[in-house]
């Protein structure tokens, strides 16, 4: 395991900071996306010389009162800098404005996190989903993604295909060497890898098993790209206990897909996967793992997404690390045969056999 966040070194007064830090965090979180969304930041970063309040208040129409807040905040952040009278954006400045993956992040956490974190303590206690209230009262977040507030749910799958597409083309180019031609997704989303796989292997034919909200939205994109001969679309709950997948393929794909269950149900999930290939067949599983990453950043945003699949996606499930994947797939009569980082911003690829087949 990479020595990630080491705060060993910092002095006592260092750390008093560190932690004033993180209990305005909130705070600072807010005054950063309404600098950005309201224009100051823009306005900052085309003005090389520097801006007064005042000319910031006038140019966007606001109060030199609401300016004043938001800009003294945001130096408290080293979002902006201040000279004399005059401000100007930093280098955070020009992340939070012009950095697409803070971007989607910062979005994700405003629409999608930010109420529903309010009960993570309640969450924590029940290992029930409490803050998803906010928004609905099922049992899980994944039955009505679909029917998500417009704002929340453009959030929701930004930050859901973000990262997994990056990852996307290294992907197939791996599944390519390993000759793959019946391919079963679970958990196949939107049909975005499995429409990408027919595309770069068009000799594979691709089953693509999930709920049917969103296989309502895969089979139409299947169909708008004419690809309804090579990709078929299986519905499948995979937390009934009843749910039997199709067999007969040599290999079985799942993208961001494990993170979204706990410990028992992945076993499980594992082992109805491996029912459904045959003896030589492969599980490719494509996964942020924290202590895999290249940058500490990678892992600070992987592991701070865990929150959220507590107190709003499902109560129980976590990002890995790679050694709880691992026992996992031990667990559910696999083994790991290869493995391959940096896939795109922050995913490993493992490629799983059943144990005792080489």
């Amino acid at each position: 395991m990479k020595n990630f966040f080491d705060a060993s070194k910092l002095s006592g007064l260092e750390s008093q900071y560190e932690a004033q830090k993180i209990a305005f965090a909130p705070v600072v979180f807010q005054v950063a996306r309404v600098l950005r969304d309201s224009g100051i930041l823009k306005l900052l970063e085309e003005a090389k010389d520097g801006l007064e309040i005042g000319n910031i208040a006038k140019k966007l129409s606001m109060s030199d009162y609401a300016v004043n807040v938001l800009l003294e905040s945001g130096l408290s952040a080293g979002i902006v800098s201040k000279d004399a009278e005059r401000f100007f954006s930093t280098k955070i400045g020009y992340f939070i404005l012009n950095d697409e993956m803070t971007r989607i992040n910062m979005d994700f956490n405003h629409y999608v996190n930010y109420l529903g974190l309010y009960e993570l303590e309640d969450s924590i206690k029940t290992q029930k989903p409490c803050g998803l209230k906010t928004f609905n009262d099922d049992d899980t977040i994944y039955p009505g993604l679909s029917k998500l507030p417009k704002d929340v749910k453009k959030a929701w799958f930004d930050f859901d295909h973000f990262y997994s597409d990056s990852a996307f083309a290294e992907a197939i180019e791996m599944l390519k060497k390993h000759k793959i031609r019946k391919l079963l997704e679970i958990g196949g989303n939107t049909g975005k890898f499995a429409t990408l796989c027919a595309k770069g292997i068009p000799e594979c034919h691709i089953t693509l098993a999930d709920l049917p909200g969103q296989l309502d939205e895969a089979d139409r994109t299947i169909k708008e790209l004419g690809l309804s001969d090579q990709i078929d679309t299986y519905f499948a709950n995979m937390l009934d206990e009843s749910t039997e997948l199709p067999s007969g393929f040599d290999s079985v794909w799942m993208s961001q897909f494990l993170d979204c269950f706990c410990e028992e149900d992945i076993i499980k999930i594992l082992k109805k996967a491996s029912n459904a290939i045959g003896d030589d067949g492969k599980i490719f599983i494509l996964e942020p793992i924290w202590d895999r990453q290249r940058y500490e950043t990678s892992a600070y945003c992987i592991i701070n997404t865990s929150p959220y699949f507590t107190a709003l996606a499902n109560g129980n499930s976590k990002m890995f690390n790679f050694g709880e994947l691992n026992k996992l797939i031990t667990k559910s009569g696999l083994y790991v045969d290869e493995i391959y980082d940096d896939l795109g911003f922050s995913h490993s690829l493992i490629v799983c056999k059943k144990i005792g087949k080489v």
